[in-house]
Formats: C-alpha cells, sequence, structure tokens
C-alpha cells in the first residue's frame, strides 16, 4: 500500500505528488486527506504533508521512503476539498501545498525545529564541552538561542564523524483546550444528610451540598460552579475525597464572544419585492439547478433579512448555509444579526480571532455540530458538507480577492462549491462589480432587484461641495461650512453623524519649507506618514517608524510642516470647533486588538458618541437607525489612483457610504466633499443611480479593453537589485510575446506604481486576453520557474484578474 502526499518544502514545491510506503500498523487508519509526516530529501528531513491519494501498487518501491507519523486520526480535508485544492492551484497558477494549507486554520500549519542527537555516546568522553551539552541526555533543541556558536566546529567535526546527527521535528501547533469538570455522583438524600452533618461554620461546604443537590447529572466546569457559588479548589478537592463528587478533564470549545449578549429575534414581514426575491431564491435551494442570483438592492433595501429568510429554508429542508461578508468590521454586526435567528447553530470564521478560536470553529463545523458559517474570506473554505445556500455580501468588495498566495478570489471559490454541491449561490450589493452585472445582463446570472428601502423611506439627499470654491472663503480644508452647519444642526437634535475619511494616520508626510526635504521609508520608495498620537512617523506598506523630527536632518532648520490629513487630525480638529461633541475614530490603528470593532460599534449603537469618524471600513453594512448625516470629507481619494477601476470604487464606495444615513424613520442628508465635482462617478454616486454609471463605465472599458470585456493576468517580479527585476521581467515579456495569440495584449514591463517595498524593486507585466490557452500553458510553465527563480533571489507573482495594479 503507498500514499501519494504533497510535501512542504516552500524552496521546492510542486504540484506533482511524492509516493511514500504505508507501514503496516498505518494501513487500516490512513486516508485521503490525512495530515502525514513524511522524510524528504538526501537528509531524510521530516516536513509534514497531504495524503491526496492512496494506491495498491508504485514503481521502483525499492527506493521508497516510508510515512513516519499521522498527525490525525481522521482526514483534515475532505473529498471535496482535495478536489477543490487541486482546481484551485491550476486555475490560479499556485502549488497545491499553499492552497491545502490556507484551506487550515493557522495552527494546523506544521512547526518545523531542529535537534542534535548522539549516535555515540562513548565517543563524547574525549569532546567534554559537547558531552556537557548534552548533559546524558540522547537528544537537545538545536536552534541558534541555545547552542554555543564556539562549539558549532567542534559538533560539524562529531557530524562528519557520525557520532551525533542533525535531526528533524516537525510540531503540531494545533492544540484542544481542557477544561476541570465535576458532576455529582450522588442521590438528593444522600446530600441532604451530608448537609444535617456539617458544622455551622462549614459554610462553603454548605453551599457546595446545595449546589450538588440540583446539579445536572452532567459534567459541568469546576471554575463556573467556583466563581458561581463563591467556593475555591480546595473545598472541591476536598469533595472529591469524600466521594461526594468525581472531577475530570473535558475538552472545551473557545467561542468568540461579542460584547454584549444576543438577544433572539424574529423574522420580518417581506415586502413585494423582497418577496419576489425570496420566492425565486428558495424555489432554487428547494430543487437546485446550480443557479447563481445576482440581488442588486439599494442601500437599506433589506437585502440582508432576504439572506437570513433564504438560510432558515435551507436549515429546513437539511441543508448548511455558508455567508460571506467582506471585512472584520461588518463581522460582529452581521454575526449578531445571524445568532439572533439561529443561536448555537453558527460558526464565526475570520482573521480577527484567536488561532484557538479559529481551530475550535473550524473542528465544530468539521464534526457538523454548526450548520450555518459566518465569515470573512477565508470561510469559503469552511468544511461544511451538503451546503444548499451561499452568499456573499457587497460582492464587489475587492476585500474578496487575496493578496498573497494562492491568489484567489472568494467568488471564484464560491461558484465551484455551489456548482459541487448543486447549491445556490446568492451575490448581494447595491453596486455590483461589473463583472458580475454584466453576466446578470448576459443571463449568466439571474438579477433580482430591490429598488426600494425596506422602511419604505426615500434615500438621503446628497450635496456635493466643491472644496475648490469652499476653501477661498474659509480657512477650514477639513471641513466645509455646509457640513460643519449641518453637524451642529444634528447634534443639536441629539442625532448621529459619520464622517469617512479615507486615509489613516494624523497627516500624509512632512517636508522641510527650507530645502524640501521629506522623510522617507528605508524600506519603501513611499513619504513617512505621520501619527502623532505615538509620535512616530510611520511607512504603511513595511511597518518602519522613527521619531516624528523636530528640526530637519538635511540642513537642520526647524521649519518643518505637516501636508495632508488624516483621521487622527480629523478628531483634533473636531475637539477643537465641536467640544461638546463625543467622538468614536474607527480605522486600522484602533482596532487592532481584539473585540475592538465589536466594542466600537456597540458604543455607538449605544449612543454614548455623537460622531462615527472612520475609513472606508465603516462604509457598508453598519445600520444604526439614529445617523441621519453622513459626511464624506475628502471624496477624490480613490478617484486618483492608478487603476482602471478608480472610477468604478469611488462610485461603489460613495454610494455605500452615503447608504448609512436615514436607514429608519428620519431623513438622511449626505454632505459630499470633492475637488472634482464633475466627475461621473461623483455626480452619479449623488443620485446613487447604478444603472447610469454601468452604461457609462461599460462604455469605457468597452473602448479600453479592459474586464469585463477582456480577462486580466498581472505578472509582478522584485529583486533586491533594480536591474535584476528589470532584466528577468524584459527576458520573460520577450518569452511571452513569442507564446500567445495575436489578439492577446502585453502591456510593460514597466516599474510599479510604487517600485520599491521592503528592499525589493518591483516590475510588471499586464497581459488583456479574451481565449489563450497558450498563454495558460505558458504562464503554469512559468510558474514552475519561478521556483528557480528564487534562488536567484527574484520574487515572481502572477495574478489572474488582479484587484490591486499599485
Amino acid at each position: 500500500m503507498y500514499a501519494q502526499v504533497i510535501v512542504d518544502v516552500p524552496t521546492m514545491q510542486t504540484n506533482r505528488p511524492y509516493t511514500y510506503r504505508v507501514p503496516a500498523a498505518m494501513k487500516e487508519i490512513l486516508q485521503r486527506g490525512m495530515r502525514v509526516v513524511v522524510p524528504f530529501g538526501k537528509g531524510n528531513r521530516l516536513v509534514q504533508g497531504f495524503v491526496v491519494a492512496i494506491k495498491e501498487n508504485a514503481e521502483q518501491v525499492e527506493k521508497l521512503k516510508e510515512v513516519i507519523q499521522v498527525v490525525e486520526i481522521e482526514p483534515v480535508l475532505n473529498e471535496e476539498l482535495l478536489q477543490l485544492g487541486a482546481w484551485l492551484a491550476d486555475y490560479n497558477f499556485a502549488f497545491q501545498i499553499s492552497v491545502l494549507q490556507t484551506m487550515l486554520p493557522n495552527v494546523m500549519r506544521a512547526k518545523y525545529g531542529k535537534v542534535l542527537r548522539v549516535l555515540e555516546p562513548e565517543k563524547l568522553r574525549d569532546w567534554p564541552q559537547v558531552a556537557l551539552m548534552f548533559a546524558d541526555r540522547k537528544e537537545v533543541p538545536f536552534d541558534n538561542d541555545n547552542v554555543d556558536h564556539e562549539l558549532l566546529p567542534q559538533l560539524l567535526k562529531l557530524q562528519k564523524q557520525n557520532v551525533i546527527e542533525i535531526g528533524y521535528l516537525v510540531k503540531n501547533r494545533a492544540k484542544v483546550k481542557m477544561v476541570n469538570v465535576l458532576k455529582s455522583i450522588k442521590d438528593m438524600s444522600f446530600y441532604q444528610e451530608q448537609l444535617q452533618k456539617l458544622r455551622s461554620s462549614a459554610v462553603k461546604q454548605a453551599r457546595l451540598l446545595s449546589f450538588l443537590m440540583h446539579a445536572p447529572s452532567k459534567f459541568v466546569p469546576v471554575k463556573d460552579v467556583i466563581k458561581r457559588y463563591n467556593l475555591d479548589y480546595a473545598v472541591i478537592n476536598q469533595a472529591e475525597t469524600k466521594g461526594w463528587l468525581v472531577q475530570d478533564q473535558m475538552e472545551s470549545y473557545r467561542i468568540p464572544k461579542l460584547q454584549t449578549p444576543v438577544q433572539p429575534s424574529q423574522p420580518l414581514e417581506l415586502n413585494a419585492e423582497q418577496q419576489k426575491a425570496y420566492d425565486a431564491i428558495t424555489a432554487n435551494i428547494v430543487e437546485p439547478e446550480k443557479r447563481t442570483f445576482l440581488l442588486e438592492g439599494v442601500t437599506g433595501s433589506g437585502k440582508t433579512e432576504v439572506y437570513l429568510q433564504a438560510i432558515a429554508k435551507a436549515l429546513s429542508i437539511g441543508k448548511t448555509a455558508l455567508m460571506l461578508v467582506p471585512e472584520i468590521t461588518l463581522t460582529p454586526q452581521m454575526v449578531r444579526r445571524v445568532k439572533s435567528r439561529f443561536g448555537d447553530d453558527v460558526a464565526v470564521m475570520h482573521s480577527g480571532l484567536s488561532d484557538g478560536e479559529r481551530y475550535d470553529e473550524w473542528r465544530r463545523i468539521q464534526r457538523q455540530e454548526v450548520h450555518v458559517v459566518v465569515g470573512a474570506r477565508s470561510a469559503v473554505f469552511a468544511p461544511l458538507i451538503n451546503i444548499g445556500l451561499i452568499i456573499i455580501d457587497e460582492e464587489h468588495e475587492t476585500s474578496y480577492k487575496q493578496d498573497d498566495n494562492p491568489r484567489y478570489h472568494a467568488r471564484d471559490v464560491a461558484q465551484w462549491r455551489s456548482d459541487y454541491h448543486n447549491a445556490t449561490l446568492l451575490l448581494g450589493s447595491a453596486t455590483p462589480s461589473l463583472e458580475s452585472r454584466a453576466r446578470a445582463q448576459k443571463g449568466v446570472y439571474q438579477l433580482l432587484t430591490l429598488t426600494q428601502r425596506a422602511t419604505r423611506g426615500a434615500l438621503p439627499t446628497t450635496e456635493i461641495v466643491d472644496m475648490r470654491e469652499a476653501i477661498k472663503y474659509n480657512n477650514d480644508d477639513v471641513l466645509s461650512p455646509q457640513l460643519l452647519t449641518s453637524m451642529q444642526e444634528r447634534l443639536a437634535r441629539q442625532e448621529q453623524i459619520v464622517l469617512m475619511l479615507n486615509r489613516r494616520g494624523y497627516a500624509n508626510f512632512i517636508i522641510c519649507r527650507d530645502c524640501g526635504y521629506t522623510p522617507r521609508c528605508v524600506n519603501c520608495d513611499v513619504a513617512l506618514t505621520v501619527h502623532k498620537d505615538v509620535g512616530r512617523l510611520v511607512c504603511h506598506y513595511c511597518g518602519y517608524s522613527e521619531t516624528i523630527p523636530r528640526q530637519c536632518k538635511i540642513c537642520g532648520s526647524k521649519r518643518i510642516r505637516q501636508f495632508g490629513t488624516g483621521t487622527q487630525k480629523v478628531v483634533e480638529h473636531l475637539n477643537e470647533i465641536l467640544p461638546e461633541a463625543r467622538v468614536l475614530r474607527m480605522d486600522v490603528d484602533t482596532t487592532r486588538k481584539k473585540g475592538s470593532v465589536d466594542k466600537l460599534l456597540t458604543a455607538f449603537g449605544d449612543h454614548k458618541a455623537d460622531i462615527l469618524l472612520g475609513t472606508q471600513m465603516i462604509a457598508k453594512g453598519l445600520d444604526f437607525p439614529n445617523v441621519t448625516l453622513v459626511g464624506i470629507l475628502n471624496a477624490d481619494t480613490t478617484l486618483t489612483l492608478p487603476d482602471f477601476r478608480a472610477s468604478e470604487r469611488t462610485f461603489q464606495l460613495l454610494t455605500q457610504v452615503s447608504g448609512r444615513a436615514g436607514r429608519a424613520d428620519k431623513p438622511g442628508n449626505v454632505i459630499l466633499q470633492t475637488f472634482n465635482p464633475e466627475h461621473y462617478a461623483i455626480q452619479l454616486a449623488k443620485d446613487q443611480d447604478y444603472e447610469a454609471f454601468y452604461r457609462q463605465e461599460m462604455s469605457l472599458r468597452h473602448a479600453w479593453r479592459y474586464t469585463p470585456y477582456y480577462f486580466t493576468v498581472q505578472i509582478k517580479f522584485a529583486h533586491e537589485q533594480v536591474n535584476e527585476a528589470a532584466k528577468i521581467a524584459f527576458e520573460t515579456t520577450n518569452w511571452l510575446k513569442n507564446i500567445v495569440d495575436k489578439e492577446t495584449i502585453m502591456l510593460g514591463p514597466a516599474p510599479s506604481t510604487i517600485s520599491r517595498i521592503k528592499n525589493k524593486y518591483y516590475y510588471r507585466v499586464v497581459i488583456k486576453y479574451r481565449y489563450d490557452q497558450n498563454l495558460m500553458q505558458a504562464l503554469t510553465e512559468l510558474m514552475h520557474k519561478g521556483q528557480q527563480l528564487q534562488r536567484q533571489g527574484v520574487t515572481l507573482m502572477i495574478d489572474r484578474e488582479p484587484t490591486n495594479f499599485m
């Protein structure tokens, strides 16, 4: 019996599995999808791998190595996920090992270590320092922290003489949490008798006996009993000695908690448009036909209620449901709504959880203890079985695309899984991506529309403020007179305000007004951003920071000025001009701590703040009935990006954040500040006119020959030397030009928008094509060549349908 294993060797990745002999002791337990430990390479280094096939016969069996260890006694990847992994690796020009690891919680990635192992102990007598290091042990950990560097020459000689060897360890980081539990073992009369025998001073024992009289006939956590009845461990241990109870250890899930308890809710009555959409979706759930729906609904139209009732329908016929949201910001509010409807039958998966929480939630799903999963991008790999419905909320969001290898899009994975299960795929957005809307136009997706708000209220009215004119009559370049007046009116009426500025930090950069020097990152070609609250200049690409200078390091001048505005500076400005207003800031810097997002949103929902100021993370999904004013401080932030999607992203962002206003019975207003008031994306966002924007943008995409009329691939080359990066980029481009079809368009190579990041210089090539099988084969070949380039210090990245051209 032989196992084919995809091994975890970063420097020698391949999609070809290696064959290993299966020892007799493992033949009955080894299955596809299991994690195993196997020897690899000439030194028999131990590595982790995934069993992707089991065969009865193999070639050259005498040369085959043997599987060393099974990590778990059951598969961690089922048949569906193994097939998905193979497809995704091929589709995204990635290696299967990275795809399979992405499907699992982080703690299930192997941690490797080294040991020094003694082969001939008696020969260490001639090497007293080495013998002292081992101290009668057969092996010791071997790393830079615990080995004296002066001993390295001696260790090398001993290794050559086969007195010692270097061994490799594969450590399993996935740990189960165990808690102490207790259980009553006697009947009530026994405990009553013991209670009567107690001395009057034995108060704690009396409280424990009272609990045991009525305790459930199952194990309960010891710490819960101690906390509830004000006991201590000594009383519990004494009670066990007396035979009152038994103690044991039991596995305990680390369940993610929200800031406040979730209150149960009942389904709401659907309006006519919602009911029509619900009927179409649920009919497909009951009679699956591999159909994809695009639910296009204006902000506040009640898409979430349609989602919830569709999930309930899937559960009612014995199927499971998966719901994706684009960002952690949305997760707490969405989890609260889903759990209010389905209780403990919901698991949560996103990067804001601890490693232990993610591992336990994954196990609850795999064990089929829950049937609904809510999460961000990586939750698309949740090991659900019998899926009936997959929902992608705010489907247009670029956060569904992973920037790192493997560069998958959650929408593609969801489509594959829905096809596998004959499940319904539901994409929802007020501003669908042009790709999805075009598919609906062609009938590939079925379009469902919600044109009215669920509360029957009107969409907010929007006023565009030309900041070029506002600044002429007002020194304030943050708040226009129109926005300031509107804010004062809302504060007087005790209504709430949302302000968006899509730029964190205090100021964009600082400059010496005498010599023009601007501090830049030592690792990247970008100016450092001012973060006044920590007194540092910070690079938002690599994290490098330095103290804010008091004088110029070039000319010594103290005439240093800060330019631009970030969220920190706006908070300071608001505190000056509106001192009575309570302000909450929500950006990456204020939401780093676990639970901080839910805490901030709960505080704002409880009206513990009047103004919520944030970056684009506040633009979508948030539903606060008392918010009647939204201020967009700079609508041009995304408009000037060097990306053909800049107008689309601007329209989507402005429409989404505008939709936070007037979601209940109070009318909403939006003040949109811009330096480009005539731009079509801003003008159409004013009226939330998606259909007009779709027509305008599609005509431009057709002229430019971009998606959805053409597919796109971006290839990036990075090296520490700019000449090497350029050389490889041009050599690869010339090679590709002789392979691709004549209709395929190649742009570049050219330096990336930011040419150096983390001490590497980047060159890129953009390829636009319709159908080019030669290109696909060439890119697969290039992916494998990337292993050789990596040994030359070149990083190669192939990105299908990139969402970022920076």
